[in-house]
């Protein structure tokens, strides 16, 4: 029985996506798991992964086509079957001839080229109907203008107006210029993020607690551990590791918001706000609890890596109930963050400094002290769940060699 793969909501909210490069020819023979195309959503490209085995018979859309999320994009056949089958119809969205007038690109390839500095208008599009695609960015030249300056307008010079001898010279006029300013148009992602966010703070209860961290034993320890590894770790390995470890604590805070139930989960997938050029993406660390500090260091580093090249897989932006935002390598003491559903709590972290503080014994002293705040969805954790995680956490990272048993 012939398997018709279809074009996959990789992005909450999505209503289309674009087929970047397809992966497979036909004839190909493919396993469950193995990447059948890079998609390209809003954030990112995406490589999509066959869900069923078979042969691939047909597919149904060009490279750079964007297409509705649910509509069909290749056919697989099963055992005995041909290996062609007829095409299925499609309703593309962007698959029409461009004019002239019209330049056709992505809104990534867009972006790319604003952030390099490159003119669309002088690449040429090596894609379907001339559409320019990633690639065309790379080629040696991309952009360059042809060093012929634009002709400066030529106009007539004013007839100059004379005063007569008795009269007294006026002053020139009072010119009011316009305020200066140019308009970007949004990008896809930057539309993703509004819309995500606004449903957010419209639909999501959020609540907000706060602590201070003394993170001296912390910092110490990360040097330590520096010292005698070839993965660094970083400030925020080390809380990604204590935001599991209070999870395991507070198991209630580790849910999510469903229609119909509360969803709890047993393994502790944490999400990683990164910042990319346009925007920002949340790749999710899964099964924090489980791992040493440098598998994380090293796991983290490899995402924010591939999320600023635009080259994450689809399970990697999917999943976690938790998400961090660390703001503190800017110098932000102190923040609030916006839930990014499904999730139901998110942590901003600020930065770690020099603070006095009065310790047990009364004195005033100076210790590196952490602001801390927590998110919460009220529909999913009340205020005291949510105390006592965020005590549990502050406990752990306090009490940092606990993380290393």
């Amino acid at each position: 029985m012939s398997i018709t793969v279809r074009m996959p909501a990789l992005a909450a909210g999505a209503t289309e996506a674009a087929v970047q490069t397809w992966l497979v020819a036909v004839g190909d023979t493919v396993s469950a798991g193995q990447p059948l195309a890079e998609i390209e959503t809003e954030k990112a490209i995406v490589e999509y992964e066959a869900e069923e085995a078979g042969t691939v018979a047909a597919l149904l859309v060009e490279p750079g086509t964007s297409v509705a999320v649910g509509d069909p994009i290749a056919v697989l056949a099963g055992e005995g079957e041909p290996a062609e089958a007829p095409p299925v119809p499609v309703s593309t969205v962007a698959a029409a001839a461009p004019t002239p007038s019209r330049l056709f690109a992505s809104p990534l390839v867009r972006r790319l080229a604003r952030e390099r500095g490159i003119d669309l208008t002088t690449v040429r599009g090596s894609g379907p109907h001339g559409r320019i695609v990633r690639r065309d960015l790379d080629v040696p030249g991309a952009g360059e203008s042809s060093g012929t300056a634009a002709p400066v307008p030529q106009h007539a010079p004013e007839p100059r107006a004379t005063t007569p001898p008795s009269s007294a010279p006026r002053p020139a006029p009072a010119t009011v210029s316009a305020p200066a300013f140019r308009d970007e148009s949004h990008t896809a992602m930057r539309r993703a993020i509004a819309r995500r966010l606004t449903e957010s703070v419209t639909t999501v209860p959020h609540f907000f607690l706060t602590a201070d961290c003394r993170v001296d034993e912390l910092v110490d320890l990360r040097t330590r551990i520096n010292a005698r590894t070839a993965v660094k770790v970083s400030v925020n390995d080390i809380v990604l590791k204590a935001v599991a470890a209070a999870m395991t604590d507070v198991a209630d805070a580790n849910a999510i918001w469903t229609p119909d139930a509360i969803r709890r989960f047993d393994a502790v997938d944490i999400g990683v706000a990164v910042s990319i050029p346009g925007g920002l993406v949340t790749p999710v660390v899964h099964d924090v609890r489980t791992k040493t500090l440098g598998v994380i260091a090293a796991e983290v580093r490899d995402l924010a890596e591939r999320a600023r090249a635009g080259r994450l897989k689809q399970h990697e932006l999917e999943g976690g109930s938790f998400a961090v935002s660390n703001l503190g390598m800017y110098g932000t003491t102190e923040f609030s963050a916006i839930i990014n559903p499904p999730h139901a709590g998110i942590l901003a972290v600020g930065a770690a400094s020099p603070r006095p503080v009065v310790s047990a014994e009364g004195t005033l002293e100076v210790a590196t002290v952490m602001t801390v705040t927590l998110s919460a969805d009220h529909r999913v954790m009340d205020g005291a769940v949510a105390a006592q995680w965020l005590a549990a956490f502050v406990g752990h990272v306090e009490n940092p060699l606990g993380l290393l048993l």
